[in-house]
């Protein structure tokens, strides 16, 4: 189930002993999370009933003791386990624990037991535990334009949004897939459109700005090519013509998952010269080195969410310094 399947499912009064909340989009992740513990606590018990392991830290014992445990004035219990391959020395006892407990979950009313993951293998005993009556909640970023459409049109019903389509591809055109972004901008065309009218394209254009596709290239062509100075001046260049430091970070994101899935032995959609250019600029790149520059943007989406000491425009000059060198 992806998280609007969550989402109904819980609306319907049905919440399950077990969930597995996995893939790449930390906003998706954030949200299934906060849905399940919402649903899962009585409010005013979260001092009693709730449990957050880390896996890099957390020891069998410790598991095995939060999820036994019994709630205190509440229905149930809520076990968050973050990162369980991330545990020091190995992740295998850790692991083991998982897939002995998800089972024996099942004919359990009392807890609630989430486990995140950036990543998983799917092949492992503890994913496959997760199987029904337990839930695997997949929190992949959309991959194409349409999934994005969608997740836009999901977005703005959830806010009581009525967004006309070509209003959703519009946006979906202008921000990239870049969720939390996208949001503030269905929320501030919403103001735009006033009270109970429907947004249209035009209320997009007046509230969103496009991260110009050429100028896109040129920042990427000079950080392939390891032109730091280029670089810097074809940012400097795009946030002057009014693009937000995160539709940049959108926009550089969108730019190397596309790099990535092509280094991977995947496909690339769009007119011809764009796929030209993308295979010329993913050949400068290794598998290892484009997943460590994805790695540097999503900490930089951190930053620019408030993570980080530094400001939206020096974090984003940061990362495209690192990106090149």
């Amino acid at each position: 189930m992806n998280v609007g399947d969550l989402r109904s499912e819980l609306a319907q009064g049905q919440i399950r002993s077990a969930y597995l909340v996995v893939g790449e989009e930390p906003l998706l992740r954030d949200d299934a999370v906060a849905l399940l513990r919402e649903r899962a606590l009585s409010p005013g018990t979260e001092d009693f009933n709730l449990d957050r392991l880390d896996g890099s830290s957390t020891r069998v014992a410790a598991l095995l003791d939060a999820v036994s445990t019994l709630p205190v004035m509440a229905e149930r219990r809520f076990v968050l386990l973050r990162e369980p391959e991330t545990a020091r020395g190995n992740a295998k006892p850790l692991t083991d624990a998982i897939a002995d407990t998800v089972p024996g979950l099942a004919e359990r009313q009392d807890v609630v037991f989430v486990v995140v993951a950036e990543k998983a293998d799917r092949r492992s005993r503890w994913t496959k535990a997760f199987r029904e009556p337990a839930a695997v909640v997949e929190c992949d970023p959309p991959r194409r334009g349409r999934e994005l459409v969608a997740f836009i049109r999901s977005e703005a019903k959830r806010q009581g949004v009525d967004l006309l389509p070509a209003s959703a591809a519009m946006l979906a055109e202008r921000t990239g897939p870049q969720l939390l972004m996208l949001r503030s901008e269905i929320a501030k065309a919403s103001l735009l459109a006033g009270v109970d009218q429907p947004v249209r394209p035009e209320h997009i254009a007046a509230g969103t700005r496009d991260v110009a596709e050429e100028s896109i290239w040129d920042l990427t062509d000079a950080i392939g090519e390891g032109r730091g100075s280029d670089a810097l001046a074809s940012l400097a260049k795009i946030l002057a013509a009014g693009s937000a430091p995160p539709q940049v970070l959108g926009a550089l994101a969108s730019h190397f998952r596309k790099l990535l899935r092509l280094r991977s032995g995947g496909a690339a959609s769009g007119p011809p010269f764009a796929i030209r250019k993308l295979e010329k600029q993913a050949g400068r790149y290794t598998v290892r080195r484009l997943r460590a520059c994805l790695r540097a943007i999503h900490e930089t989406d951190l930053a620019l969410k408030g993570a980080g000491a530094l400001g939206p425009g020096m974090a984003i000059e940061r990362l495209v310094i690192g990106l090149a060198a």
